[in-house]
């Protein structure tokens, strides 16, 4: 018989303790066990001819009984203790023999030699566990699925990075050691590769006959594991594996499901198996965990009895749950498999050779050829398996085939070649992705070299595109998808297959550096299967205008967007990886630009050309309306080619091969045009015109300019128009831009410039808002530059812009920022590379918020119309940019910045500014505005007009700058100069601006209007100086422009002193009236008067003294003087009102926590008080227990905190019990999270106003004095509290010092919504302090109060101590405010308790001094003394 000392010592060990708890083993092993040799079983099995028959006779004969035992209504504890013997036996019988037939020894020795003669991996390859920390570095992980555990990530150098931490959801494991993952830092210090032989296989180092025996033994027990587990047979065993003696017993059989929830699982189980909630419960609970459960074990009949009753009770509302009546022996079988499975991954643990060997077995081909190895059968198997069984064999998967290379590359064929299978299986699976086999694809397809290895050789990017798209069945008759009527069935079959999409980011998340031949081809394949998908989703959920009734029900909208979301980061790769190859970027516009054409060709509408004609020049288009016509707003397909139009102007493809790309089948008007539809639909939505389709589309629109969705949605919708705005005549553009915005009517007449009439105001109205936003999309068409390859700028210059608009509307914080910002695939923004070179930090002050503000210098790239900006904050940045300019002085004005200059592919977009249809847009809006009665125009419109001739200077500017006059063709300041060609005109656009320069009702505009008149002036100097002989360099902002500003700063001055004049004169008028009353009443004023006088010379005559001013410094001791009134102005962080700190003011509080603690304890084996007699007047010295007061140091109205509550109180009792997740706060307990940075907290102190201090100083008597007053006060109070039992007689009462009285009652200086406060913060200290229940009667309230302020001090104090630093010198803000507060509140809180109850607590402590000659107790120190002198003071004041 072996000895169970000769296992590995952690088998030993968990043997040793099972043997403890339970010495004997099972009764009918008892003897077997007792006889059984492992090392003479295994010399058996070795001279055996059919190793594997004797294996499996062996098993068959022990399986069965060692692990047959089914649920006996048990204890958990002795459920336990089962487990244990099952452990131990199947250790001893089945386990033991394997490992002396692999090791020829003892297993402990042979293992321990493995051990020392290996030589691991680099790798890692630590499995995270549900909820586990793991670390990213944002500056060396090659994308964010490369993370590190704990222990790696504190022994490597990514520590000291900028680092991302977040929880694992289970199933991957360490990136350490992985050269691919990192581009620095690959190692930590535990897992530095050694110097061996990289190329050296490590089996050669095994014995031969070990080699040998690990294939035999590893080949017989996978495959009897993936048998078993794969076995769908309920009643019989594989072959070889039948039982010698079959008994009658069976497992009714319960399996998980994402379908039914905990409470039916309960209440089924309860009817169908009688047993009690408890035990229901504990099922739930085992099923939800392992996947599956036995619920009964007996006969056939009384397993299906109960199998009928959990059918019959789960199939009402939805598919029962699953249920199987199986065999003990098979049940036994399948888990003995798992435990095999979880054996063999702890074996190779000891060697790498061992861990290759099983790696060659588990892919090996089985004689039935193609995916027929073991590990393909567990694969493609994988949906059929419980959880628990997945579990185990996805574990075993990533000890071995993951953590070798050469089998980790063949695995990643495999699984490539089964994925669309696998992905299927998924698809009518109901667990979750992290169980299933699919979730593998993280750690195969997001290392860049498979990746590549797998697009090339199994062609896995369409492989996944074409999977994705076959499983989205539903479309219309377009071929496009719909959602709109989605069954439960579907829907929940369309959130699954979004993990496809995933998968595809994997394999594109890292740009190749270089292409091969097979790559490019695989790749363009892959491009195909993209547009395909991509055109279903162009044009899907078109919408039509609502007119007359309201839309009767919301349609679908979420799923089509959520897709798109999805898509984003896709769209976004596939453009990163065009760009790194000019063929594939060529050939991918071509495709790109066929997809669309195919598009354009099943459109509908297009059927009846007209002719536009406006300011001489005459356009071809057909008719079409948004506002009566179907518009979608997913177009997909124009966005890409907009992405890849700029691609070819970044990379300058270009211009270098222009006979390679098909610029000639370019017809912009069509590539224009579904995007100039979906921005004329958000025009119309604004202008009020879509009510009647509810708020489905309000939806679209409001994600349709979202961070998250406008990088390939509205961005590159104003892309495809500049494109096509530099391939067409610009009058042509603008033309079939007012046809569609369908204000083409108003500005085609000959007499355009007179104000359009319309009898319908609302009709009006909407044509108002139509214009500006036309306008406002020239100017974005026209401005918007910062797009590398649009304008010549880089993706550094686009975030540094985003930030400074961002800050221009108001200081942020950087998590602000950071959601302002689109991240990119590695989820980065760029901010913290650019962030401090345009703003300046302030730290956090009372908010508790750090904040960035703007830096000065880049106000003047300021641009009012972002085009990020939605209409709030455009208006919220243009106030405060005109509020900044006038505090420094300056106009208000707010022209637009210098843009940067264009590429050359999109060069002739400048000519938009200058063409006539513009320039009749812009003299009509002119002319409307010098006439302002009417409402057919708006301010907004004059303001954009306004911002285009700025646009159009500046361009004319720059240009002048950086070439000479004769090579400047925008010629922009003589056209506005020229009148306009109608007949009816009033003058030229300059003319027009002239005369609003001085008008009344335009006064807000006056400074942009002088600054564009000063610019016009400005152009024509120059022009004039670099006509004539001598030229002049003029610099950018000097030259004219400082001469002008000059002008400007003369004149504001002279204004200025005008108003100074003006106010020293309303101030002689008001002296003048003064002492024309003082000599009407000189009888009043005399005796003033000499006393001002008097107190005049004496201050003049006597200067002040040293001695005065050393007083004046001194704030405690006999020379204390009164401070000065200090003002506490606070802002509740709710309702962001300002309001200062008053007495009889609304109560302000700060949020706390308040809990007990032993922290400073010297005594931690003394027994808690029993709260109910317990007297906390007088600490222990050993501070065995106090009472800690933390707060985050943000305030609120003691309403507003009030109403934040009970609004929490509602949410959570409005939840249904079943939904309530784990909470980190207990609402039922007063906890709650303060509402800005959600720190945890359970109650609220009030903030008090500073104590007045009287402004003389205090004659202080002598001690001796002192004690005798104390003595006769505390005598006085201890007589006046005696009850008339203690049989005193009247005459005994002692003295009473002058001017005190026992019967004084101080005034409450508070308002009666303070004093709620102060009750609330004193009950809560009562009873978290005590553990009771709340009872404002207790005379203990208020000297918890005080115990707690002092333990807070003392603790902070101990805390500052033991860093070294000084006292009251390094405090955060939010502990001064802490302190601070309650302090106060210490020195208060007397106002909420009886007289009686403070002056007993008085006479204790006073009594306590004179008796024990000593101060007080140490843990009431301060608050004691405080709360004494405070209730002495009346005493005092009435003396």
């Amino acid at each position: 018989m072996t000895s169970v000392s000769g296992y590995s010592p952690s088998i030993r060990r968990r043997k040793m303790a099972s043997a403890q708890s339970d010495s004997e083993p099972p009764s009918v092993l008892c003897s077997e066990v007792l006889n059984f040799s492992a090392k003479d079983t295994a010399s058996q099995w070795l001279s055996a001819a059919d190793l594997q028959q004797e294996v499996y006779r062996h098993l068959s004969v022990y399986v069965p009984r060692i692990l047959c035992v089914g649920p006996s209504g048990v204890s958990s504890r002795e459920e336990q203790k089962e487990e244990q013997k099952e452990d131990l036996a199947s250790q001893l019988l089945l386990l033991a023999p394997l490992e002396w037939l692999l090791l020829d020894e003892e297993p402990a020795s042979g293992l321990n030699l493995l051990q020392e003669n290996n030589q691991p991996s680099p790798l890692c390859g630590h499995v995270f566990k549900v909820g586990e920390p793991t670390y990213s570095c944002r500056e060396c992980a090659a994308d964010p699925t490369c993370v590190l555990c704990m222990k790696c990530f504190l022994e490597s150098i990514h520590k000291e990075h900028r680092y991302r931490m977040t929880t694992s959801g289970g199933g991957g494991f360490c990136d350490c050691g992985d050269a691919e993952a990192w581009k620095k830092g690959s190692y930590c210090q535990k897992h530095k590769p050694n110097n061996r032989d990289t190329e050296e296989d490590p089996v050669s180092v095994l014995p031969a006959d070990m080699v040998a025996r690990s294939f035999s033994i590893f080949s017989i027990l996978l495959k009897y594991a993936v048998d078993m587990l794969t076995w769908d047979q309920e009643d019989q065993l594989p072959s070889g594996l039948e039982p010698p003696h079959r008994e009658d017993t069976y497992h009714c059989m319960l399996f998980n499901d994402e379908v039914h929830t905990y409470e039916q699982v309960i209440y089924t189980l309860q009817k169908a198996v009688n047993c009690s909630q408890k035990e229901a419960v504990s099922f739930a609970t085992t099923v939800d965990r392992d996947g599956r459960k036995s619920v009964r074990y007996g006969d056939f009949q009384f397993c299906d009895q109960a199998k009928s009753v959990i059918v019959r009770n789960t199939s009402r509302q939805s598919k029962p749950l699953r249920v199987q009546v199986m065999h003990s022996s098979v049940v036994a079988h399948q888990c003995f498999a798992l435990r095999a499975l979880s054996w063999l991954g702890q074996i190779i643990q000891y060697s790498d050779g061992l861990r290759r060997i099983l790696c060659e077995v588990g892919l090996q081909k089985g004689p039935e050829g193609e995916y027929s190895s073991l590990v393909d059968k567990l694969m493609l198997n994988d949906s059929k398996m419980w959880k628990g069984a997945r579990n185990i064999y996805h574990q075993l998967l990533m000890n071995s085939l993951l953590m070798d290379f050469r089998y980790k590359k063949i695995f990643a064929i495999q699984f490539a070649k089964n994925y669309r299978r696998l992905q299927t299986d998924f698809m009518e699976d109901d667990h979750e992705r992290v169980v299933s086999v699919t979730s593998l694809s993280v750690q195969l397809f997001t290392v860049p070299t498979m990746a590549r290895m797998l697009m090339v050789e199994e062609n896995l990017m369409t492989t996944i595109i074409r999977t994705f798209v076959d499983h989205l069945r539903h479309r219309d008759l377009q071929g496009r998808f719909q959602f709109d009527r989605y069954t439960a069935q579907q829907a929940f079959k369309f959130g699954r297959v979004q993990s496809l999409i995933g998968d595809l980011k994997y394999v594109l998340i890292s740009r190749p550096s270089a292409w091969s031949d097979q790559l490019r081809l695989k790749f363009q394949e892959g491009l195909d299967a993209f547009l395909e998908l991509l055109k279903c989703m162009q044009g899907m959920d078109p919408v039509v205008r609502q007119v007359g009734q309201h839309i009767e029900m919301e349609p679908e909208w979420e799923a089509a967007f959520t897709l798109q979301m999805k898509l984003t980061h896709i769209i976004s790769m596939i453009q990163e990886w065009c760009s790194t190859d000019e063929r594939v970027l060529i050939e991918a516009y071509r495709k790109c630009l066929s997809a669309l054409s195919h598009c354009h060709s099943g459109l509908p509408d297009g059927e009846q050309p007209i002719s536009l004609s406006v300011s001489g020049h005459c356009v071809e288009t057909f008719r079409y309306q948004v506002s009566q016509d179907k518009v979608s707003i997913h177009l997909p397909v124009c966005r890409l080619l907009a992405g890849l139009h700029v691609l070819l102007s970044r990379t300058e493809v270009a211009s270098r091969f222009p006979e390679q790309l098909p610029l000639g089948e370019l017809s912009p008007p069509l590539l224009i045009e579904l995007p100039l539809r979906c921005l004329v639909l958000c025009a119309q939505v604004h202008a009020g015109m879509w009510r009647r389709n509810g708020f489905s589309l309000i939806n679209q629109i409001y994600y349709y300019h979202n961070v998250k969705c406008r990088v390939e949605m509205f961005d590159k919708d104003i892309v495809m128009l500049q494109a096509g705005a530099s391939m067409m005549d610009p009058n042509h553009f603008l033309m079939i831009v007012l046809s569609r915005f369908e204000l083409f009517h108003i500005f085609s007449s000959a007499d355009c410039r007179k104000r359009y009439r319309e009898a319908n105001k609302d009709v009006v109205q909407q044509n108002n808002t139509l214009i500006e936003e036309m306008l406002h999309l020239i100017i974005m068409v026209v401005g918007e530059r910062y797009v590398s390859g649009v304008g010549q700028v880089e993706l550094f210059d686009e975030v540094r812009r985003e930030i400074i608009h961002q800050l221009s509307i108001r200081p942020m914080a950087h998590s602000e920022l950071v959601k302002a910002l689109p991240e990119n695939g590695n989820k980065e923004t760029g901010l913290e590379r650019v962030i401090n070179s345009v703003a300046s930090f302030k730290k956090p002050g009372v908010t508790g918020r750090g904040l960035y503000e703007l830096r000065p210098e880049w106000n003047k790239h300021f641009n009012l119309y972002f085009h990020h900006y939605s209409r709030a904050d455009q208006s919220k940045a243009e106030e405060a940019q005109r509020k900044l300019r006038r505090q420094n002085g300056e106009d208000t004005a707010l022209p637009p910045p210098p843009p940067p200059p264009l590429c050359p592919l999109f060069s002739s977009l400048v000519n938009l500014l200058q063409c006539d249809v513009l320039l009749a847009v812009e003299g009509a809006v002119l002319q409307w505005a010098v006439e302002p009665s009417g409402g057919g125009w708006t301010e907004s419109m004059l303001q954009r007009v306004l911002h285009l001739v700025g646009v159009a200077l500046l361009e004319e500017e720059q240009q002048l700058e950086s070439s000479r006059d004769d090579d400047v063709t925008f010629n922009y300041t003589c056209k506005i100069i020229r009148p306009g060609e109608a007949p009816s005109t009033s003058g030229s656009v300059l003319a027009l601006l002239e005369s609003l320069q001085n008008a009344p009702h335009l006064e807000v505009h006056k400074d942009m209007i002088t600054w564009i008149l000063k610019m016009v002036a400005n152009i024509k100097t120059r022009r004039e100086q670099t006509s004539s002989t001598f030229t002049v360099t003029i610099s950018q902002g000097q030259g004219p422009e400082e001469m002008v500003r000059d002008k400007d700063k003369a004149e504001r001055k002279r204004k200025a002193e005008m108003a100074r004049l003006r106010r020293e004169k309303i101030m002689a008028q008001m002296s003048e009236m003064q002492k024309h009353f003082i000599n009407e009443n000189k009888e009043l004023f005399q005796q003033s008067l000499e006393e001002l006088e008097a107190s005049t010379s004496t201050a003049e005559n006597s200067p002040p003294s040293s001695d005065q001013t050393c007083v004046s410094q001194v704030c405690v001791g006999p020379r204390r003087v009164g401070g000065a009134e200090r003002r506490q102005l606070v802002t509740c962080i709710l309702c962001q009102e300002e309001q200062e700190v008053r007495s009889q003011g609304r109560a302000m509080v700060l949020a706390a926590f308040i809990q007990r603690s032993t922290v400073l304890s010297k005594n931690r084996q003394r027994n808690l008080p029993d709260p109910e007699r317990h007297d906390p007047l007088f600490m222990h010295p050993d501070l065995s227990l106090g009472i800690h007061t933390a707060s985050c140091g943000h305030i609120m109205h003691a309403t507003c905190w009030q109403r934040y509550f009970e609004a929490v109180q509602l949410k959570e009792q409005r939840r249904q019990q079943r939904l309530r997740g784990h909470t980190s706060y207990d609402v039922e307990n007063g906890e709650f999270l303060c509402p800005l940075c959600e720190c945890l907290s359970n109650t609220v102190i009030p903030l008090l106003p500073h104590t007045h201090t009287p402004d003389y100083r205090v004659d202080h008597p002598t001690l001796e004095a002192w004690l005798s007053t104390a003595n006769q006060q505390t005598s006085a109070l201890h007589s006046a509290h005696r009850k008339p039992s203690d049989g005193v007689a009247e005459g005994a009462e002692p003295p009473v010092p002058e001017g005190f009285r026992v019967d004084f009652t101080p005034q409450n200086p508070f308002s009666s919504n303070i004093r709620e406060m102060i009750t609330t913060f004193g009950m809560s200290t009562y009873k978290v302090g005590l553990k009771v229940n709340p009872n404002e009667q207790d005379h203990r309230v208020p000297v918890l109060s005080w115990s707690t302020c002092a333990y807070t001090i003392q603790s902070i104090e101990r805390l500052l101590m033991d860093e070294d630093k000084p006292l009251f010198g390094s405090l955060p803000c939010r502990q001064d405010d802490c302190l601070s507060a309650l302090t106060r509140f210490s020195s208060a809180c007397w106002t909420a308790a009886p007289p009686t109850t403070v002056q007993s607590h008085f006479i204790r402590l006073l009594a306590g001094k004179r008796l024990l000659n000593r101060g007080p107790a140490c843990g009431l120190r301060g608050p004691v003394e405080e709360g004494s002198r405070h209730h002495c003071e009346p005493a005092a004041a009435d003396r």
